[in-house]
């Protein structure tokens, strides 16, 4: 069945009605969206998995990292609306009672600094890993992601402290990439926490693109709110971006760079 489509004044409505709603979760002061800065097109919050897949096999310590679409991270430090932190459960059911806060103990992993990723050490034999995300009183939200299935065949022998080294990275685009706007820009840190501005603790920032043209213009987006991926519109041509993480408490101080990444928006 063919998808129906929205006349162009419905379509520019729900553009600008998701454009608002977005601004709305901006922290006070912050920055306005950048123009570039547009809603997913598919207008959800899921958890994932970014370096593993379902029927992955895996020697122990391993690191897992976690992805997260349409919301922004805060820590647990003080409540901040529109936002939550992950948690990851380790061979458990999801909680059958959403309005309860989540269980402290080894299969139900709080991440409520803001961290990206964890170093697991799990014994061999077949695991079952899921993500829920939830607020400051880690009561879940709704936000969650599928099963992941894995498998441990034992130990590596690596060290679990150079596993969990500090980096800033773009996940995508990928580096040479010809890609057609909207597309999504996805970012991830490794040994720091992330989270909204509001949240000043050490160790703890938020991520900003630059995008530079070949005109040589510089265009900033500053991603205030915890987000870890954001989908852009530029006009066509050639970009090469530019990732810093950004201190909470010391806004002139960048924790964290990631390489440059060169891609190109071709026409549609």
């Amino acid at each position: 069945m063919r998808a129906i489509q929205l006349p162009p004044v419905a379509s520019a409505l729900r553009h600008g009605l998701a454009l608002a709603a977005f601004v709305c979760t901006l922290p006070v002061g912050a920055e306005a969206v950048h123009p570039w800065v547009t809603e997913s097109p598919r207008l959800e919050k899921n958890a994932y998995f970014s370096n593993l897949t379902s029927g992955d096999v895996v020697d122990s310590p391993f690191v897992v990292k976690f992805g997260l679409s349409g919301i922004g991270i805060a820590g647990v430090s003080k409540p901040v609306s529109h936002t939550g932190h992950h948690h990851l459960m380790i061979d458990r059911e999801l909680p059958l009672d959403f309005t309860q806060p989540l269980p402290f103990n080894d299969q139900y992993v709080h991440f409520g600094k803001g961290q990206m990723e964890a170093v697991l050490e799990l014994p061999a034999g077949k695991h079952a890993l899921r993500l829920v995300f939830a607020d400051d009183k880690h009561i879940p939200n709704f936000v969650y992601s599928d099963v992941l299935h894995i498998e441990v065949r034992g130990p590596s022998g690596r060290d679990k402290a150079a596993l969990a080294a500090k980096s800033v990275e773009i996940l995508t685009p990928s580096e040479g990439a010809r890609v057609t706007a909207p597309f999504l820009f996805g970012m991830h840190a490794s040994g720091f926490n992330i989270s909204h501005s509001d949240i000043k603790e050490a160790q703890t920032g938020h991520f900003r693109v630059k995008l530079h043209t070949v005109e040589g213009k510089t265009e900033v987006i500053t991603l205030a709110d915890g987000r870890t991926q954001v989908w852009l519109n530029p006009p066509a041509g050639a970009y090469a971006a530019e990732l810093e993480l950004v201190s909470n408490s010391q806004p002139v101080r960048t924790l964290g760079s990631a390489p440059s990444r060169r891609f190109t928006v071709i026409a549609r």
